[in-house]
């Protein structure tokens, strides 16, 4: 009788790692290849669909600058700022909820849990209610988060760097009070500035055009490259402190460099569209999902590339019924359900 060598099963583990490796490598092939896809569509439809829809051959000669004045103008002027504001803005929240998630191994981090966004809403609200330096709400919202961030990392500072759990609190604490102060500014104004606030508030990308793109995409651009550069430091840390440390991984300085990224992403993309929520916390949630990994050198470039096919997807929405919706209402609306099906899919 012939027996099964030593030799044959030393190559039965190798084999199943080689068939798991080559599964793992078609499912990225086929998550890039769907949002992708996706992305081409949903860009396509929001330069075709609205108020006034365009055939193809119509949106290919505005984009050329040929045919009809008007198509130009609603494509040069209204619609290709807007779909560009929409694909910066979700880049920017995408990659911002990824990198907090991993720095802080906490699957519902966003912006929104660290103050970044009470900061800048706190910020423009005052400036509404006061009715003062009205044409200074994107820099003051962009300097009201990044300010907001340093002082919950002032809190969290512990005698061995950043504290993890204090920086969550320090973020949760921080967002509440300036959440009542916001309350409170708006109860105390008049109506009409109450809409322009609250307008703000939930997020909107209605009249967005090249000037707020050309303030600050160009740091959005800079921080993507820089969060992708640290995706080998955020694998590392959702390995534990101890080992990270044993690895040589600094753990203050890292934390700081990832937390100072995401802050800078979410503080330009409030500074252009408002809070917009649900953007952070879902994309990065789908992408694992999709991927069925939590490799952060795949996870943030996705991530960038998801947050920004989300948000297109939710502006578009948000325009073609007969009274445009803020976004980030549709987001909220669009999310939640989206969000809850994934938990289950996760835990099933």
């Amino acid at each position: 009788m012939n027996y099964p060598s030593n030799h044959s099963h030393q190559k039965l583990p190798q084999r199943i790692s080689d068939s798991a490796s080559a599964d793992k490598s078609v499912r990225t092939t086929l998550t890039i290849a769907l949002i992708s896809l996706s992305l081409i569509l949903a860009l396509g439809l929001s330069l075709t669909l609205g108020s006034v829809s365009l055939s193809p051959s119509e949106l290919w000669q505005a984009l050329w600058h040929e045919g009809e004045k008007t198509n130009q103008i609603i494509v040069w002027e209204l619609r290709f700022p807007r779909v560009l504001a929409a694909l910066t803005v979700g880049s920017a929240l995408g990659t911002s909820g990824a990198l907090l998630q991993g720095m802080l191994r906490n699957p519902l981090a966003t912006p929104f849990l660290l103050g970044i966004s009470a900061g800048a809403g706190l910020v423009v609200i005052c400036l509404i209610t006061l009715n003062v330096f009205l044409y200074l709400i994107p820099l003051a919202s962009w300097l009201g988060a990044i300010l907001t961030t340093l002082l919950v990392y002032f809190l969290a500072r512990t005698g061995n760097g950043i504290g993890v759990e204090r920086l969550i609190l320090g973020g949760v604490a921080v967002s509440s009070l300036f959440g009542a102060i916001q309350t409170t500014l708006l109860l105390l104004s008049e109506d009409g500035r109450i809409q322009q606030a609250l307008n703000w508030l939930v997020g909107s990308l209605n009249g967005r055009g090249w000037s707020e793109l050309t303030i600050s995409a160009p740091y959005i651009l800079v921080s993507l490259v820089i969060a992708c550069l640290l995706s080998k430091s955020l694998n590392v840390l959702n390995l534990g402190d101890e080992l990270a440390v044993g690895l040589g991984i600094p753990l203050g300085r890292s934390r700081l460099l990832i937390g100072g990224t995401a802050t800078l992403l979410a503080a330009s993309a409030v500074s252009i569209a408002g809070l917009i929520g649900f953007v952070g916390l879902l994309v990065p949630h789908a992408i694992r999902f999709l991927l069925d990994s939590n490799d952060y050198r795949l996870l943030i470039p996705l991530s960038a590339v998801g947050g920004g096919l989300v948000l297109s997807i939710a502006d578009l929405l948000s325009r073609l019924g007969t009274v445009e919706l803020p976004v980030g209402a549709v987001t909220a609306l669009l999310g939640s359900p989206l969000f809850v099906w994934l938990l289950y899919r996760r835990s099933v």
